[in-house]
């Protein structure tokens, strides 16, 4: 997804990227309720909130590792004038929720930050709230952003600083997949 949300932003412009970010959050809330649900209905004891923390963490790390090492492609059309042929707003929003739902490490992704999370929280229905909420939040503006980045600044968005973003985010998701494991097995 965040390649597809720089490429509209590029290629598109914000409004449309905006739409795509909008497709992506709307599928995120979907994918984080259903895992959600599924690992507080399935765990309900601390021995259990601790092997979910640990098996999140390690997913966190897999994830970074292959984040770190994905190859980037950037795709620059020669006619920048793409505007006459732009589709429908709503294919921008399909776009993004089909493109979030068809990604299996998003799914993974959630699924490891629901279950290292629930063995923090628990069943406390709240704090869950509160969290996802919060970071689900965070992530749409952060998605925003990149496009917004993106449509102005075309000419640094080059394959190099793609690169870089990839390391940048495969170290963070492996750093707090590490983060979920030492407190998992400290706090349990």
């Amino acid at each position: 997804a965040f390649f597809a949300l720089i490429q509209t932003g590029i290629n598109r412009g914000f409004w449309p990227g905006v739409l795509l970010a909008s497709g992506i959050f709307i599928n995120d809330i979907v994918i984080v309720l259903v895992s959600l649900f599924g690992a507080t209905s399935i765990f309900d004891e601390n021995a259990k909130y601790q092997t979910m923390g640990i098996a999140g963490g390690a997913l966190l790390i897999i994830f970074g590792f292959f984040t770190y090492k994905r190859k980037t492609q950037l795709e620059v059309p020669e006619d920048q004038n793409m505007d006459a042929k732009s589709p429908h707003p709503l294919v921008y929003f399909g776009k993004g929720f089909l493109l979030n739902t068809a990604n299996p490490f998003i799914w993974l992704f959630w699924i490891s930050i629901v279950m290292g999370i629930t063995s923090r929280y628990g069943g406390q229905k709240i704090d869950l709230f509160l969290f996802f909420a919060g970071t689900l939040s965070v992530v749409y503006i952060t998605d925003i952003i990149k496009t917004f980045a993106a449509s102005r600044f075309k000419k640094f968005a080059t394959h190099k600083f793609l690169i870089l973003i990839n390391k940048l985010a495969g170290i963070a998701l492996a750093g707090f997949g590490i983060f979920l494991i030492i407190r998992s097995i400290f706090q349990f």
